[in-house]
């Protein structure tokens, strides 16, 4: 027994061994990512890429309901503010239109929302690591500044496929239009500035005809102009969400990485986590952390949403013209009042704390086994 006991001392061979071994390891788990290399950006586009698509298709329903609310569509207004209104909604299109119709448009969200996703995470890790280089760094500014920063640029390319998305999601008709005719009649919309500006409204379908029936040649700069109506706006708007977005998950994933609660919110760090990498949240605390940065970012940024989805359908519901952003915002306040730029936001909470929080929580993960 004492031979035993003996024998399975390391001697001091063995002991160098294991600690050239553990310095080695050690040395590996201290490595940090180029975090402005190809491979980096490419693998935080595939998350990010990814973790929007899965949080989007879980929310496509509520998605489309929200977008019908706030552009006024008059088949469905008399359901917006209501509690009940959402699940009478919800009812309606699936009477009319079946499982489809709650999905309507989510080709084109899909389309949209991988290259935006994409590229929005990795712009924010690119922005984030050039603002941020060294702890003493991590302000509630630089954070700002870097999501709010992502944001816009992400948007300046991505905006013509969010704008066939709301195109697409408006239309109530049994039978929409397809991809490639939504471009086309986009395309061929037509305006005449010596018609008021309020006109009375048309339905989508008669309005659509009328614009592809009347059009002859329209110069090719407004032509792809119509692609990005609502798009000052949108970055007007894109500045608060995005950088409040962020700069919110990442505040409350430092409340829930305190010493004391961070045995209870945290992981442990997995072989392929960068040393320089926080410690993972635990489901909940990440979920938490995500649900809140969006319920926030999103009624800060609410007013100016409302205000571009009325923007981007204007050529669908009948103005002859297309409205400037001062234009649409009085018509809104006109119409309903302050509670105009907010209709449809009880909903939006219901959409968006479950797409932001599963947004993050998935992109986080796909970054602990993509090693980034």
């Amino acid at each position: 027994m004492q031979a035993d006991t003996i024998d399975s001392i390391p001697t001091s061979k063995e002991k160098a061994s294991i600690v050239a071994h553990d310095a080695k390891s050690s040395a590996r788990s201290v490595e940090r990512p180029n975090k402005h290399s190809f491979d980096y950006v490419i693998r935080s586009s595939v998350a990010g890429g990814i973790a929007g698509c899965v949080a989007k298709t879980a929310v496509a329903p509520l998605d489309r309901v929200k977008i019908l609310f706030q552009t006024a569509n008059p088949q469905y207004s008399h359901h917006a503010n209501t509690w009940m209104g959402l699940g009478r909604a919800l009812r309606d299109i699936y009477g009319r239109q079946g499982i489809r119709g709650l999905f309507r448009g989510h080709l084109a969200t899909l389309l949209k929302i991988y290259p935006y996703a994409a590229l929005n995470y990795a712009a924010y890790e690119q922005y984030r690591a050039l603002l941020i280089s060294l702890k003493c760094q991590e302000t509630w500014i630089r954070r700002f500044s870097a999501g709010a920063l992502a944001g816009v640029t992400t948007v300046f390319f991505t905006y013509p496929l969010g704008l066939l998305r709301v195109r697409l999601a408006f239309e109530t008709k049994t039978k929409g239009s397809s991809l490639v005719s939504m471009i086309r009649e986009i395309y061929h919309e037509r305006t005449h500035s010596f018609a008021s500006p309020q006109s009375t409204p048309r339905i989508a379908h008669e309005v659509s005809s009328h614009a592809i029936a009347t059009t002859s040649t329209v110069p090719l700069h407004k032509a792809l102009a119509n692609f990005y109506r609502g798009f000052s706006i949108t970055l007007l708007g894109m500045v608060p969400y995005a950088g409040v977005s962020f700069l919110l998950h990442d505040t409350i994933g430092d409340l829930f990485r305190l010493l004391s609660i961070r045995r209870y919110t945290t992981l442990p760090h997995s072989k392929n986590t960068p040393s320089d990498q926080r410690a993972p949240l635990r489901a909940c605390a990440e979920l938490t952390s995500g649900g809140l940065s969006g319920a926030i970012s999103q009624t800060v940024a609410y007013p100016l949403e409302v205000t571009r989805r009325r923007m981007q359908v204007g050529g669908a519901v009948g103005h002859r013209r297309h409205l400037s952003i001062r234009e649409t915002m009085g018509t809104i306040f006109r119409d309903r009042g302050i509670s105009g730029f907010f209709v449809g936001l009880s909903i939006g909470y219901v959409k968006v704390v479950p797409l932001v929080a599963v947004s993050f929580y998935t992109y986080e993960r796909l970054k602990m086994h993509l090693g980034i």
